[in-house]
């Protein structure tokens, strides 16, 4: 990204549950039969909610990012093309870059930082029940948009991973909440009925969410279990419409297991340069390799590589 641009990022945190309710690393709701019930529907009011200055003040600002980045030609929505070319070797690098490290760490006081760490396998067993929450000041028209788009991207994940993915509002599992500055700073409550146990600090972290922070997901897995049992995702309404879409590809695909971001990652959503908007070809395969049966939650760099190695090669045609 050029330096005249805003340089911002979307970010992913996991967060791994342990029986005492510590946390480990980083990345997703809450688990179903935890006793907690599901944070409730806000529903679009009959008349359009006045909007406040500070979300006019962030909807003007995520405008002028979305142009500054179109003016560069990123944000693609080819999915690559000819010049994007990668290899079985670079695809299986790629994946353990991005499922098999943490985009960030804990620090002493168990904030999340941004730093490479090592982690290990992990993807949902139970069926993906995604649940869209809207705040009030978004629009009915704007929710049947998203709405849409969502059902549809489900569709899609679904038939690439093999694994049940729908959309579910009666009983989901994967909350994504599409919400403006002032409704994202009061949604601590909802995060912590999603996510019991989660750390104040990340609760500080969506609540206080960074300007330079387009959206975010957290997941988590309970005891030292690596099988995601939930995630919670937040996504500004006051973006404009592809980043608001890019957005809600990128949030829900790192929702699924795939946390970390890589710059050698072409083309792909898991690259911080913004260069693709929506999910790519080498995505799709990314996400077809983490839930290939022949790899298992829990797994680290040295079980799963000669996998992965073999699943690319396949994938690809051993293009090296």
């Amino acid at each position: 990204m050029s330096r005249h641009a805003p340089h911002l990022q979307r970010y992913t945190v996991a967060v791994l549950l342990v029986a005492a309710f510590g946390l480990l690393g980083c990345d997703t709701s809450a688990p179903s039969g935890s006793g907690q019930p599901p944070p409730p529907a806000v529903a679009a009011p009959a008349a359009p909610v006045p909007q406040t200055a500070q979300s006019a003040a962030a909807q003007g600002y995520y405008a002028q990012v979305q142009q500054a980045l179109l003016s560069q030609g990123l944000l693609r929505t080819d999915g690559g093309g000819e010049d994007t070319p990668f290899t079985d070797r670079m695809l299986a690098e790629n994946f353990v870059r991005i499922a098999l490290f943490d985009e960030y760490g804990r620090d002493s006081g168990g904030a999340s930082v941004q730093r490479q760490t090592v982690s290990h396998l992990r993807r949902w067993a139970a069926p993906v029940r995604v649940g869209l929450r809207f705040g009030a000041s978004v629009p009915a028209s704007q929710q049947a948009t998203d709405r849409a788009r969502v059902a549809s991207y489900l569709a899609r994940l679904q038939g690439i991973t093999g694994h049940p993915i729908r959309l579910d509002d009666g009983n989901p599992n994967f909350f994504v909440h599409i919400v403006n500055e002032e409704e994202r700073q009061a949604l601590g409550p909802a995060l912590r009925a999603a996510l019991p146990g989660v750390a104040a600090a990340d609760v500080a972290g969506m609540t206080n969410m960074a300007r330079s922070t387009y959206c975010l997901v957290y997941a988590q897995s309970e005891g030292m279990n690596s099988t995601y049992v939930g995630a919670f995702a937040v996504i500004r309404a006051e973006h404009p419409d592809l980043l608001r879409l890019s957005c809600l590809h990128e949030e829900i695909a790192q929702g699924l297991g795939l946390p970390n971001d890589s710059p050698a990652a072409r083309p792909s959503i898991f690259n911080d340069d913004e260069e693709f908007a929506l999910l790519t070809r080498q995505d799709e395969l990314l996400l077809r390799m983490l839930y290939d049966p022949a790899l298992r939650p829990g797994m680290t760099e040295d079980e799963a590589r000669p996998i992965i190695t073999t699943l690319a090669s396949r994938l690809t045609g051993g293009e090296s």
